[in-house]
């Protein structure tokens, strides 16, 4: 472009809805069928290195092996708060109205956490180490918010 020249450049304000739909692969499709149909939990088993993803993958994260269907095991449904943090402003792209909770989630039997909502908690008490249990949505449609969010185990 020569820059003696103007180009009639201009900015334009818009926004643009794209609906697609997205292919998890084989082992996310039975991650999220799972989720729905029988609100199990699954995780991926690594047969060489022993290790457990959660959310299941297809290839190992340490060493590269090819996972399949038969290295799927049911984990949780109980877990433990690693860390999480408290958002209490408010954005357009918030999945929920501020103030809410994101916590790190790592279920029993995997070595791998997630993050997602927690919820039935006073803020104040909220600490790594936390027990917690899921609480799946009335209606589930096959993706990770069929667990609504998760909630303390015990009274604290």
């Amino acid at each position: 472009m020569n820059p003696e020249h103007d180009y009639g450049t201009f900015e334009s304000d818009q926004r643009i809805v794209a609906h697609s739909r997205y292919f998890a692969g084989l082992m996310g499709s039975y991650f999220f069928v799972r989720l729905r149909d029988e609100q199990k939990i699954v995780g991926a088993r690594c047969e060489k290195c022993n290790k457990v993803f959660w959310p299941p993958r297809s290839t190992c994260g340490r060493c590269f092996s090819v996972l399949s269907l038969e290295n799927l095991t049911e984990i949780g449904p109980l877990g433990t708060l690693e860390t999480f943090t408290i958002v209490k402003y408010r954005e357009p792209v918030h999945p929920r109205k501020a103030p809410f909770v994101y916590g790190i989630i790592k279920l029993d039997g995997a070595d791998t956490s997630m993050v997602h909502f927690v919820d039935g908690v006073d803020f104040q008490k909220l600490a790594p180490g936390m027990r917690l249990r899921p609480v799946f949505a009335n209606k589930r449609n096959g993706n990770i918010l069929d667990i609504d969010h998760f909630e303390p185990l015990d009274s604290y």
